[in-house]
């Protein structure tokens, strides 16, 4: 259904699926986050989540490819208010375990709607309402929904496709190529050579993961990455568990303590980058021997953490090199061959299978959702974001959008946290609509990218960046993307301050 075609839709036509106060969009993490925060801070408000996949997760549902694991720690990526159990980095099916037990436990289960892939989001002034159109993907059927809050938790990436460059001659390659993000369930890769393309987080786990059983797999990379190898195991929380500390405290302490290990190396990353790519070199050499070279496959040209950092645990992917299952190759692809790639240096790589790690679209409030304000359509980028959060001129939506360096769901938090505030002062004033507004002091500030791209640049969002929202040069309007900011300023924010307009 294009878009021409939504604003068309009779809503009046259509069966009404379900009317609630507020409507959650995604079941992953953010989404059950968000539910729970309803429950708990904001429980005489009734609440869906309109999932479009099959099951709750997320980008833990969507991706299947080899070794899918979380490349942040459980402790801070899992709830502050729900326990980790296990050790820090963990697989997929872990996590969804971890997310199926705070469904049974908060009953969630009768609040989800599957299968439910929203097209349209329609505000209404007039009913402080929005009405949302989606398909029924098990029946094709049109249906509707209302609520007076919409909550976006769908994430940042689009599920039904990664992203993979339109290389020269990409026809001519006779083998087979895939995305991780649609990984054939068919796929046999045993005894075969593999070519991956990419070195960042995603490559980083599917590398040591397939190499397991290929004949050898290469890296081939425009540029290094900045690697963190370590065990997958915490000290301290090994230590509390023998100890027989509950696990509530065991949680929180460990959690404590990565947050602040985390805040020291962000800030070393910018005052002592030097010293910090030292130390990160010499962690990779305990795994791939003293006289590894680390010129020029693992010597960046950015500072560390200018882009993501990514984690190996155990040293995985660095152990498969050293024991040669595994080759790094830096250089730029010239154009597809029969056999493989041929690269600007006039190297020729061939394998049987190319895996194209080359990262996500990027996906903003849903992309596909035709959004209207009083059959108005939204451009985002013509906004500017209330603490990275609401948007001028959108009344009732808040959008969840993580920590690129910290843990996604750590802003979750604080924004689930912060929204439940909201509805509390609507209550308390008898509001049923909210909508950032510019204050006259306001109008004339500097409008500034969504994301500093000197702070951070990840090829996913520069491309990106002119589909997103703007920030402005003071508070509210700034989006700091630094967690150990908005832990502190969050929870004082001032919700009764003139930049949200609360009305009847």
């Amino acid at each position: 259904m294009n878009i021409a075609a939504r604003q068309q839709i009779n809503h009046q036509a259509l069966r009404l699926a379900g009317q609630f106060d507020v409507l959650i969009v995604g079941a992953g993490i953010s989404g059950i986050d968000a539910a729970y925060h309803l429950q708990t801070q904001s429980p005489q408000r009734s609440f869906a989540l309109l999932e479009c996949q099959d099951g709750f997760g997320g980008t833990w549902r969507t991706h299947k490819y080899p070794g899918i694991r979380s490349d942040s720690d459980l402790f801070t990526f899992g709830y502050k208010w729900k326990p980790w159990m296990g050790a820090p980095i963990a697989t997929a099916e872990e996590i969804i375990k971890y997310l199926n037990e705070v469904i049974e436990e908060r009953n969630l289960a009768p609040h989800i709607h599957y299968q439910v892939r929203v097209l349209q989001a329609s505000w209404s002034s007039k009913e402080n309402e929005w009405t949302i159109v989606a398909r029924h993907l098990e029946t094709d059927e049109i249906v509707k929904y209302t609520a007076n809050f919409l909550w976006m938790c769908q994430g940042y990436y689009q599920h039904s496709e990664g992203y993979t460059p339109d290389w020269p001659e990409m026809d001519r390659y006779e083998g087979t190529i895939v995305h991780p993000q649609t990984w054939p369930d068919d796929l046999d890769y045993t005894d075969k050579d593999v070519l991956v393309i990419g070195s960042g987080a995603t490559a980083a786990t599917v590398i040591p993961a397939m190499s397991v059983h290929a004949k050898h797999v290469t890296m081939l990379q425009r540029s290094p990455t900045y690697f963190f190898p370590a065990p997958n195991a915490n000290a301290m929380a090994d230590e509390l568990r023998d100890l027989e500390i509950p696990d509530e405290w065991t949680h929180e302490i460990v959690r404590r303590k990565i947050l602040k290990e985390q805040q020291e190396i962000t800030r070393r990353s910018f005052e002592e980058p030097e010293a910090v790519k030292q130390e990160l070199f010499a962690a990779a050499k305990q795994y791939l021997g003293e006289d590894f070279d680390m010129s020029p496959h693992f010597t960046p040209n950015y500072r560390p953490w200018r882009q993501r950092l990514a984690f190996l645990p155990d040293g995985d992917l660095f152990r498969e090199i050293k024991a040669g299952k595994v080759s790094a190759v830096t250089d730029q692809i010239d154009r597809f061959t029969e056999k493989g790639v041929l690269l600007e240096s006039g190297q020729e790589l061939t394998a049987d299978i190319i895996v194209t790690a080359t990262g996500f679209n990027m996906c903003i409030l849903g992309d596909e959702i035709n959004f209207l304000v009083d059959d108005q359509p939204v451009d985002f980028s013509k906004t500017i974001t209330y603490r990275g959060i609401m948007f001028t001129g959108v009344p009732n939506l808040a959008w969840v959008f993580g920590y690129f360096r910290a843990s996604w769901t750590l802003r979750a938090d604080l924004v689930a946290e912060l929204v439940c505030r909201i509805f509390k002062h609507m209550d308390d004033t008898q509001s049923k609509r909210v909508t950032p507004d510019l204050r006259p002091d306001d109008e004339n500030m500097r409008r500034l990218p969504w994301i500093d791209s000197e702070n951070f640049n990840p090829g996913y969002l520069t491309r990106s960046m002119d589909r997103l929202p703007s920030q402005g040069d003071r508070e509210p309007w700034i989006f700091s993307q630094d967690y150990y900011v908005e832990r502190d300023e969050f929870p004082l924010a001032d919700v009764s301050d003139s930049a949200l307009k609360y009305s009847r």
